[in-house]
């Protein structure tokens, strides 16, 4: 596990979209993992300067989503569809016959699995993701992978945590249906992306962070998985690093690669 700790929030978004650019680049037919939240809207409109002043094309790329509510419509404001829409696709040469979500509109149980399950066999015949990226919740979660999740877990139904519940809320109008239900990747699922990018910025996030990275392989911290993969990297600012015991040891770490190349 690479951990790279920044300044700010912004030179972490700028981290972020620079290796997005430079899997998009190098491939041929790149396929990314999306996330949504407010961590990735700064890298994402890094990512946006960056197609517009020629530095990049989408045009052949792919995308998967990590999750999206369950019970609303694509068009609904606050689905993940809408989100990365306005934050993103919109402003891009992606085709959006190219951009994936769980289809998660429906509230029948059996075609939900059977969503998943076709999730699942899209990214199969894309060929895997190259790079999937990542935030973490306050309660170490990843995708809707709350605590609890099998390490082993695919493509499925999740039930939100309360405090997932709360700390969304903010989004929904007074007395809106708010989903508690979501269609997520499973943890084996994300795993099996040939790159891994998380994102996490202040200082709320400094508990969770000190779990993935230094706390036992649990799935009371769906995220410490990242553990277990051969290319994850972790880029944090400097408040949500304030937790880590071995700090002084990643930015040594850092200094030397960068020495290195």
């Amino acid at each position: 596990m690479r951990v790279i700790i920044l300044d700010s929030a912004k030179d972490v978004a700028q981290f972020a979209a620079n290796t997005i650019i430079d899997t998009v680049n190098r491939k041929m037919r790149p396929t990314l993992g999306l996330a949504t939240g407010s961590t990735p809207i700064e890298a994402y409109r890094a990512v946006i300067d960056a197609y517009k002043t020629n530095r990049v094309s989408f045009a052949q790329t792919v995308t998967f989503n990590l999750d999206e509510y369950i019970g609303i419509k694509e068009e609904h404001v606050q689905s993940y569809r809408y989100f990365m829409n306005q934050h993103l696709f919109n402003h891009i040469d992606i085709p959006l016959s190219n951009t994936f979500l769980p289809g998660a509109a429906s509230l029948n149980e059996a075609q939900l699995h059977k969503n998943a399950h076709q999730y699942e066999e899209a990214i199969k015949k894309a060929g895997g993701i190259d790079l999937q990226l990542l935030g973490i919740g306050k309660n170490g979660h990843i995708g809707f992978n709350e605590p609890t999740s099998s390490l082993r877990s695919r493509t499925r139904i999740k039930s939100l945590s309360e405090s997932t519940i709360e700390a969304n809320k903010r989004l929904f109008k007074n007395g809106e249906y708010q989903p508690r239900l979501a269609l997520t990747m499973g943890i084996e699922t994300i795993l099996e992306s040939r790159q891994l990018l998380l994102l996490a910025t202040g200082s709320t996030k400094a508990n969770a962070v000190k779990d993935m990275v230094e706390g036992p392989l649990t799935a009371m911290c769906p995220a410490s998985a990242l553990q277990l993969h051969q290319d994850a990297t972790i880029v944090i600012d400097s408040e949500a690093a304030d937790k880590l015991v071995m700090k002084d040891y990643y930015l040594w770490c850092e200094q030397q690669r960068q020495d290195l190349e």
